[in-house]
């Protein structure tokens, strides 16, 4: 908090760096409480185990959603906690999902707060704890895998977190520059040019959707504006390790790869089936447009980021059912794992699709044949039917959550496909909407979109291993009454 802190102080924003210090003030008390109580754990080499591992994880992202809440909620420009709670999820989350009101006239020190919130949520707060933790952290690798991700660059996952880490800073030099550059020829002055340069790429590195005005991406009218978002979103949307691979001189890693093979056929089909369908219909006639408002919004919607260039009852008005079915298809799918996307990932779609052609290989071969399958991921694996399991099993508890959440939409009595395209957006943790997201919906629907947008992050897992520890506290507690 205290970079927002020194950016309201340089703007002279008073009333916003008030509330940064009273925030940073709230969650010293709160981490001291933490480390007074936790005392007796730091005797000597703190061990942790997997379920405890994921515990942490998951618990460490609800307590942290209310301590950054703190912020906005002192601001004036959320409704309630909830809603604060919720724009904090989503930065978490790299959703990018909006209920924080008036964002237009929102101080530069919160808007720098938002976008930071997701530009740490997409490399993860974890891997920020890490970074910065001793060496004699115990479990340390059980932290990092219940925060979604499993890659480790170097063997120690320390020094993989810090890899993390200068991946990011180095694109943030880069992107940064090339979209303050970009503002400036378009006519924003240098300093509104370079928080809007800076806002942006944290944004679309992170896959997050955040932006600065209400707008998105409208807001710049510019088409070199959008490629350059459309090159840093589709680099973020790439697996750490991918980087990390090609930065060591793997090159040929970027088309053996079956991550970026599945997100590329992916990603062609859907638009290709997009353009075509609203070429029909005689919505955009041709190929700027197309480009602009079609290939720009699926790309968006594939890798997770949520930067929308037309209005959100566009899709409902101009796109219809068929479009709004290739979004969604699109959101969930998502980008690489390991990386600042969500979705259920293009490596589970590709290991799912090579053991279903494995299956129909072995039921066609003569039984004295045996196949090894592999697919190649930074490095060669056996596809067993284990790891084809996991990766279903994974898609499914996507598909009903997606389920469940459209329901509970069209409960409310939203339509059954504007309900379809939110439940995709926050399951995937996209960030584009069709109108749903406001802060006037039900606060049942509010929770259960921060629910959606959490579950969807962490992958299910180390959030099922909180669930169940705090029920099994609970169900301790009953016997004993």
């Amino acid at each position: 908090m205290a970079i927002p802190l020194i950016t309201s102080l340089i703007m002279s924003e008073w009333n916003p760096a008030l509330d940064f210090v009273i925030s940073i003030s709230v969650s010293a008390i709160v981490g001291c409480f933490l480390m007074t109580v936790g005392r007796k754990t730091r005797r000597g080499e703190v061990q942790v185990d997997w379920k405890y591992g994921y515990i942490i994880a998951a618990l460490s992202w609800i307590m942290l959603m209310f301590l950054c809440s703190i912020p906005y909620l002192l601001s004036g420009h959320t409704r309630s906690l909830l809603d604060g709670c919720f724009d904090v999820m989503s930065g978490f989350t790299t959703t990018g999902l909006v209920l924080t009101q008036d964002l237009d006239h929102i101080s530069t020190g919160l808007n720098m707060w938002r976008h930071m919130l997701t530009f740490i949520g997409g490399q993860g707060m974890v891997v920020l704890a890490l970074s910065f933790l001793g060496k004699h952290i115990g479990g340390a690798y059980k932290m990092y895998c219940g925060e979604g991700k499993d890659v480790k660059l170097l063997p120690n996952v320390k020094n993989t977190a810090r890899s993390i880490w200068k991946i990011s800073m180095i694109y943030l030099l880069v992107g940064t520059l090339a979209l303050w550059i970009c503002g400036m020829s378009i006519g924003l002055s240098p300093l509104p040019a370079f928080f809007h340069g800076l806002f942006m790429f944290e944004s679309a590195w992170s896959t997050g959707g955040f932006a600065p005005n209400t707008q998105n991406i409208m807001y710049y009218h510019s088409f070199s504006f959008e490629i350059i978002t459309i090159i840093l979103f589709v680099l973020g949307s790439l697996n750490f390790g991918l980087h990390y691979a090609i930065w060591q001189g793997k090159k040929r890693e970027i088309i053996k790869n079956i991550e970026v093979q599945s997100f590329f056929i992916t990603s062609f089909l859907i638009s290709a089936f997009a353009v075509l369908k609203l070429s029909q219909t005689g919505v955009y006639t041709n190929a700027v447009s197309s480009f602009r408002r079609v290939v720009y919004n699926v790309l968006s919607a594939h890798t997770t980021t949520g930067f929308g260039s037309i209005y959100a009852r566009q899709f409902a008005n101009e796109w219809g059912d068929f479009g709004i079915l290739l979004m969604v298809i699109a959101m969930l799918i998502g980008g690489s794992a390991c990386s600042t996307a969500g979705g259920f990932k293009g490596l589970r779609v590709g290991i799912v699709f090579k053991g279903i052609v494995s299956d129909i290989k072995k039921i066609l071969s003569p039984e004295r044949n045996i196949r090894v399958e592999k697919y190649h991921h930074i490095k060669d694996y056996v596809l067993d039917d284990p790891t084809v399991k996991a990766s279903a099993l994974i898609i499914v508890c996507y598909m009903v959550l997606f389920a469940i959440t459209t329901l509970l939409g069209t409960f409310y009595g939203y339509p059954l496909a504007d309900s379809a395209f939110e439940a995709a957006s926050v399951s995937g943790n996209v960030g584009l909407s069709i109108g749903v997201t406001a802060a006037s919906m039900p606060a049942v629907m509010k929770i259960q979109y921060i629910l959606a947008m959490y579950l969807g992050r962490l992958e299910f897992i180390s959030v099922f291993a909180l669930f169940g520890f705090v029920i099994g506290g609970v169900k301790k507690l009953c016997v004993k009454h």
